[in-house]
């Protein structure tokens, strides 16, 4: 009875953000790609691979160079994408620093899609602080500072103009690599990343750029065509796409640069973690737990709920203290 109470509970909660997810890319369906220029786009990327459609301005010249600016606890930094949107062309992080910050570790944290506020991760930070560890949490394309006049929090970030989709990914994956430089640079001696839902997506396809000393992902996208085509967050969006003659099969032709199962990570995987809902139909537990395979292992952790709610930050927290007490254990052992 308790289990079918929480199915329900959870259906309910996720339908409810699914439906606005679906409203959103009505109000945006003038905006879906044309098979044309989507056609075109992915011909132009087949030559492509992670490291050069990932690439760092230090990794590629024609990117921009950032120029660093702090403002207190703002730190920002002209993106090395710049777009048609004033707003989303500077990048921005919130930093959060323990008390004695100079060469203390750094864990990144990456919000999820349409975050509605940040009042959990700056509770989160506050935690890290305690535990000597300095925090990062960046302001993802299209969101919070970045959204752009007339639009919802990161309601650009994912739609059915499949191109600005791809491309907003990129910007992300090359941002949060830039924060993981300037954290390093500023002599932290761990680097670890914490990472829910769309900001998990973003983080998985870093790791086979970037080393760091832990990763604990919620919920991530690892099945592209499936969060485009088949989840109920995407039935209005999949409609515009079919209308335009935009197939599913077409999203395999980006699959080398965008899904995680075709990434290989640079960490063990005993050093991931990868968190799945039972009842998540947007990143559904089996296709985690076959990205958790590909990966060579990587530990998976499943809580009772939907895509969206809070026992899998629970669990990821619960998973940060194992991580950081082995860390501790290896280090004075």
């Amino acid at each position: 009875m308790i289990s079918l109470l929480n199915r329900v509970t959870h259906a309910g909660m996720d339908a409810i953000m699914c439906a606005m997810m679906n409203r959103n890319q009505w109000r945006l369906r003038r905006q879906a790609v044309s098979r044309e220029n989507l056609d075109a786009y992915l011909e132009q990327c087949e030559h492509e691979n992670h490291s050069t459609f990932y690439a760092t301005p230090d990794e590629n010249s024609s990117l921009r160079t950032p120029e660093w600016r702090r403002e207190a606890n703002l730190l920002s930094w002209n993106s090395p994408i710049q777009g048609p949107h004033e707003e989303n062309n500077t990048a921005r992080a919130l930093l959060f620093e323990t008390t004695k910050p100079s060469g203390a570790p750094t864990l990144i944290l990456l919000h999820a899609l349409m975050s509605a506020n940040d009042f959990g991760y700056r509770r989160i930070a506050r935690r890290f602080n305690a535990r000597g560890w300095n925090v990062l949490f960046p302001h993802l394309p299209y969101h919070y500072s970045r959204r752009p006049k007339g639009y919802g929090n990161g309601e650009l970030a994912i739609t059915s103009d499949l191109i600005r989709n791809a491309e907003t990914l990129r910007q992300a994956v090359i941002e949060t690599r830039q924060l993981m430089g300037w954290a390093r640079r500023g002599a932290s001696r761990k680097i670890a990343i914490l990472a829910t839902s769309y900001g998990a997506w973003i983080a998985s396809l870093c790791l086979s750029r970037e080393m760091t000393d832990f990763t604990i992902l919620l919920q991530p996208v690892a099945d592209v065509r499936h969060i485009t085509f088949e989840s109920p967050a995407s039935s209005m969006m999949s409609d515009l796409l079919f209308n335009n003659n935009v197939l599913p099969e077409l999203i395999d032709r980006h699959a080398h640069l965008s899904s995680p199962v075709r990434v290989k990570p640079l960490n063990s995987p005993d050093r991931i973690t990868i968190i799945g809902g039972k009842y998540d139909l947007l990143s559904p537990s089996e296709k985690l737990k076959s990205l958790c395979s590909s990966w060579g292992g990587a530990r998976y952790r499943e809580v009772h709920q939907g895509h969206f709610g809070y026992s899998a930050m629970r669990c990821a927290l619960e998973e940060t203290e194992y991580y950081m007490t082995h860390s501790a254990t290896e280090e004075h052992g």
